[in-house]
């Protein structure tokens, strides 16, 4: 094998080391995001659920105000009646007796329905409040864990990158631009090598000529396809076809 072909060989998978960790790192944050909006999901539905009951409370202590406000109305309509001697005020005043008392049914009917929404309620409160507080669990502990982890990945591309130029710097200029345009174009795969008498990068069938040559290791030898720099070793299938 060609020494440069070796050496880029190895530029080659420390550039795909640093871009796995890199691509690593870049999930991290997006991963601490999302367990972060689960978490804030959970606890804003917590909070929506308590709103709900102290609204419904209210409304039913509203209603018990409309309650004791028509039972002095009676009151006072009563009092009323044992003041009129007119018959014809007597029985109107009896008829807005008997209205508030229809009224205060129907409020009591309304507090009803609210004391059965106020139990509805108090259940979702009560499961909202586990859901919340697991949510809540899991994002502390698994935030914890992303932050050790990004530190560790921090480490590792540092130490990858720490001496990569070093390894740039070993192939020459015009062979090295070659392959970090490729990089930046075709992925991570750049210098491939040679099985079923086709390219490892595309796929595409060779001729004989660029196999022999390759197998020649006298120069850099670059698919015709797709331009991927071309290596081999005698442990691959090089049968050329017929």
């Amino acid at each position: 094998m060609l020494d440069v072909i070796e050496k880029l060989l190895v530029l080659q998978d420390r550039d795909r080391k640093i871009v796995y960790t890199r691509n690593e790192l870049a999930r991290i944050e997006p991963e601490r995001q999302e367990l972060e909006g689960r978490a804030s999901g959970s606890q804003a539905r917590l909070e929506a659920a308590k709103l709900r009951g102290k609204q419904i409370e209210s409304d039913r202590k509203k209603l018990e105000l409309d309650v004791d406000a028509k039972k002095q109305q009676i009151d006072k309509y009563s009092l009323q009646q044992l003041q009129t001697k007119k018959n014809e005020e007597y029985r109107a005043l009896a008829n807005e007796i008997e209205a508030c008392k229809k009224e205060i049914t129907h409020i009591e009917d309304q507090e009803l329905e609210l004391m059965e929404q106020a139990e509805v309620v108090q259940k979702e409160v009560a499961a909202a409040q586990q859901v919340a507080a697991e949510a809540k669990k899991l994002m502390d502990g698994k935030v914890v864990d992303l932050a050790a982890r990004e530190k560790n990945l921090r480490g590792e591309l540092a130490q990858l990158e720490s001496n990569r130029a070093e390894l740039a710097e070993a192939v020459d200029e015009s062979t090295r631009s070659r392959y970090e345009r490729l990089f930046k174009s075709k992925g991570s795969n750049v210098v491939v090598g040679i099985s079923h008498h086709s390219c490892g990068g595309c796929h595409m069938k060779l001729n004989r000529g660029t196999v022999v040559a390759c197998q020649g290791e006298q120069e850099i030898i670059t698919c015709t396809n797709c331009g991927r720099i071309l290596y081999f070793t005698r442990d691959m299938d090089l049968a050329v076809a017929d």
